[in-house]
This record gives C-alpha cells, structure tokens and sequence, in this order.
C-alpha cells in the first residue's frame, strides 16, 4: 500500500479544480478509499487550509472544509512534541512556511512522498516529492 503526506496545496488546487492537480489528488482519494493508498496530512496543514479559505474566500466555504475534512480518506495526524520539534528543525535550516515544515517532517517520518506543487519543498533535503504541479 504506498504511503502519501499531503500539503494545503494539492487540497487547495483540488476545491479550486485546476488541473493537473485535480485529477492526481482525485486518484489519490479513491485509491485510498478503496484501500489501496494511506493518505495522511498533519493538522497543522488542514487548519492551514482553513484560514487560508476564510481570509481570500469567506467562511462558509472555510467551514465547508471544516466540517467536509474530516469525512476525507485521510488520516489527520496532530504532531507530537517531538514532531513539533523536527518541523521547527527543517523551518531552522530550509526557507519553508511553518505550516508547510510539519508537512515535509510528517512525510519523513514515514519515508514516503509528499504531494505537492509548491516549489519550496524542493529545497528541502531527504524529501520524497509526489510532484503534482505544472512543470
């Protein structure tokens, strides 16, 4: 069963249907419906999807995802204190956004692929990128 961390991007590029994104994190949900994928994304991102959809949409499409996440094949991991620990390393020595280092610790602490099309992450050493972007 392949193993995926997932960022705020691919879910924010998802709820706006821009493709190619769209279509992967679409395979992805239903691969890891029918049991054939571990989705897994760190809370520190789902709340980062939040208040990204509350200050440039409005709340009721923040909401919406409130209440939708966690009715998604996903798995919400909240980091521990060591795993707060590891991101606050990584935000230390890689030019990445707070919410997105818990994102690349939690794919490294499963040894698995990040799904993302934000650029940042590939600065950062010893992380397995599912790239999902326009190239």
């Amino acid at each position: 069963m392949k193993t995926r961390v997932l960022d705020s991007w691919p879910i924010l590029e998802w709820m706006n249907a821009r493709q190619p994104a769209t279509d992967h994190l679409d395979a992805l949900l239903s691969d890891a419906e029918q049991g054939r994928a571990r989705l897994l994304m760190s809370a520190m991102n789902v709340g980062e999807v939040y208040y990204f959809l509350k200050k440039h949409h409005n709340e009721i499409l923040a909401e919406n995802w409130r209440n939708a996440s966690p009715t998604l094949p996903v798995t919400i991991e909240v980091p521990t204190g060591d795993e707060i620990w590891d991101a606050a390393i990584l935000k230390s020595r890689f030019p990445l956004a707070y919410a997105d280092a818990f994102a690349a610790a939690l794919a490294q602490k499963y040894n698995c692929p990040l799904v993302t099309g934000d650029a940042e992450f590939c600065r950062v050493d010893q992380l397995q990128i599912d790239w999902i972007g326009v190239k």
